[in-house]
């Protein structure tokens, strides 16, 4: 008896041990990385919060540690520093910084319409042709991208700025609301459904213009990193926009639907299910503009034309060729 009980206890200490190299034999180091977004955790960032919720990152060898952004969060300024490998950031803000000498390079292209419309009342305010904007009261945040895209569209059709009226907005409706203003810039994704839902429980129609339709490519977010990271590390570079490209397509696909909801309020569970539902198919429209379209392409065009804009309202002191500066890590 006491030499079985012996044999046993070797057996199981065998099989322990086993299992712990087995264990350990699986577990290889991941490649660590940060990774900076431009937004706090909303639909916008759906396809980011999925790479990390759902094991996109994990299995392409990747331990990535995601950083929500937020006004006082500037993914340029630490890709710059060291403190983060990857970030998101607008493409005005990746041109200034490469107007500055950033080493800032381009990977993917998230957003291929502009999410900035703005939203109005048609039986109020008919905008047939862009001319009828001649006249309007016309919400702007003075220093924010609206106010560029604004100047650029009346500039393209020739209406003078002092053929409108622009006012200054906060976050704050009210005037919207209360009718002071005719047009309120807004996000399509992300306040557009929380707006227009106010409006028809109030029973009033609405509509957005966007300035992508009227001829104004003005690119919003793309993921980036250094020239340095790039050539250092391209195999990590790789592995994360693969990782990345991946979870976004999934994120978005109309099958995955209730379990991106569940991404989003896992994360931001303050934004009620319906409303995160409107908000994930006014994104999918944004990025995916059509179903066979490669999600993360780069609007090579929209980019110059974003600097040319740039030029004219003298945002940037010179051209910087911002297509030496696209490295798109899809096709």
């Amino acid at each position: 008896m006491k030499i079985r009980r012996i044999a046993a206890g070797t057996f199981w200490s065998v099989v322990v041990c086993l299992l712990i190299l087995t264990a350990c034999g699986d577990s290889q180091p991941k490649d660590e990385v940060t990774y900076r977004l431009k937004w706090r955790y909303n639909i916008s960032v759906v396809g980011d919060l999925w790479a990390d919720a759902h094991g996109n990152f994990t299995r392409n060898g990747l331990k990535v540690n995601l950083k929500p952004g937020g006004p006082e969060k500037d993914a340029i300024k630490e890709l710059e520093i060291g403190h983060a490998q990857f970030g998101v950031a607008s493409a005005d803000q990746i041109i200034r910084a490469v107007s500055k000498g950033s080493p800032i390079v381009v990977l993917a292209q998230l957003f291929q319409v502009n999410p900035l419309h703005w939203i109005y009342r048609p039986d109020q305010t008919p905008l047939r042709t862009p001319t009828d904007l001649k006249g309007k009261t016309i919400g702007i945040t003075y220093g924010g991208n609206d106010e560029t895209i604004m100047r650029a569209l009346l500039a393209k059709y020739s209406i003078r700025e002092d053929q409108v009226n622009f006012f200054s907005v906060r976050y704050d409706f009210t005037p919207f609301y209360q009718g002071e203003v005719d047009l309120w810039p807004l996000y399509r994704n992300a306040q557009a459904p929380i707006i227009g839902d106010k409006l028809l429980k109030a029973r009033e129609r609405f509509d957005l213009m966007n300035p992508s339709a009227l001829g104004i490519k003005f690119v919003a977010n793309s993921v980036v990193t250094t020239r340095k990271m790039l050539d250092e590390r391209p195999d990590t570079v790789k592995r994360f926009a693969t990782a990345l490209m991946e979870a976004w397509r999934e994120a978005l696909f109309s099958e995955y639907k209730e379990k991106a909801i569940k991404t989003v309020l896992k994360y931001n569970p303050e934004t009620p299910a319906e409303i995160v539902s409107k908000q994930l198919a006014a994104t999918r429209i944004l990025m995916m503009p059509r179903k066979d379209f490669t999600f993360g392409k780069i609007d090579t065009e929209a980019w110059k034309q974003t600097e040319k804009i740039m030029l004219d309202q003298k945002l940037i002191p010179a051209p910087v060729q911002i297509e030496e500066r696209l490295m798109p890590m899809v096709e």
